[in-house]
């Protein structure tokens, strides 16, 4: 689905230069559940960031569901990444002023989607996360992992065909974040591709694949059977 090819990222300065990644190889599957682990710096966030189409390598290749990306215009890039991906992000990223549902529906809104199919969309993605009940309710009204719950009906909605979690659990207690791990290990079972990015060791063993980055370059790229909770 994803395939990148000696990827390099270097951030420039007047007077610096940072590589923020080297040498990078990686290939991703459709229904893949990648973890992409390491400490703060070693380059998780840019990696992330090349993978959802919101920044270019310096150099390199990549493709996209056999697409090559690395000659596309800013136009192409958002086009693609409006239609074929979709974020999830420790902060939520809900607009308080809208209802659960509202929230789920907009991206269907953007991209031209009839309001029957809308309708139809969001009432089973609701369901799916077992928030259905509280579809007429404000962001500020659920619980944390209620919030983050949205955000995943949000992201998977609109169908895409990768799913990027930056820190997915960040903000939640253990019982929360327990209960997002699981639901997204469910949606990867039933077919969803996705790309995390965490700090937790706990949380990767839900990931079908974990790989380690450190100074900016995969450091390992170890297979993991599959741990269903």
């Amino acid at each position: 689905m994803f395939t990148l090819t000696q990827i390099q990222k270097v951030f420039v300065t007047e007077d610096l230069e940072t590589a923020a990644l080297s040498d990078i190889n990686l290939h991703i599957e459709q229904g893949d559940f990648l973890a992409i682990m390491g400490p703060s710096g070693c380059g998780k966030s840019t990696l992330l960031n090349i993978l959802g189409l919101l920044d270019r390598p310096t150099s390199g290749e990549y493709a996209f569901v056999g697409q090559p990306l690395h000659g596309l215009s800013e136009a192409k890039l958002t086009e693609l990444r409006r239609h074929s991906l979709s974020f999830v992000f420790q902060s939520f990223n809900l607009i308080d002023e809208l209802t659960v549902y509202e929230n789920v529906e907009l991206p269907l809104i953007y991209q031209g989607i009839s309001a029957n199919e809308r309708q139809s969309r969001v009432s089973a993605m609701l369901q799916k996360v077992a928030l259905a009940h509280r579809a007429g309710h404000r962001p500020q009204q659920l619980s944390g992992g209620q919030q983050q719950r949205v955000a995943i009906a949000r992201a998977l909605v609109s169908q895409p065909k990768l799913i990027l979690a930056d820190e997915p659990t960040g903000n939640l207690d253990s019982t929360n974040r327990h209960e997002v791990m699981a639901l997204l290990q469910q949606l990867n079972k039933e077919g969803a591709t996705i790309v995390m990015v965490t700090h937790s060791e706990e949380e990767s063993r839900f990931a079908n694949r974990v790989i380690n980055m450190h100074d900016g370059k995969i450091v390992q790229q170890p297979l993991r059977e599959v741990r269903y909770a």
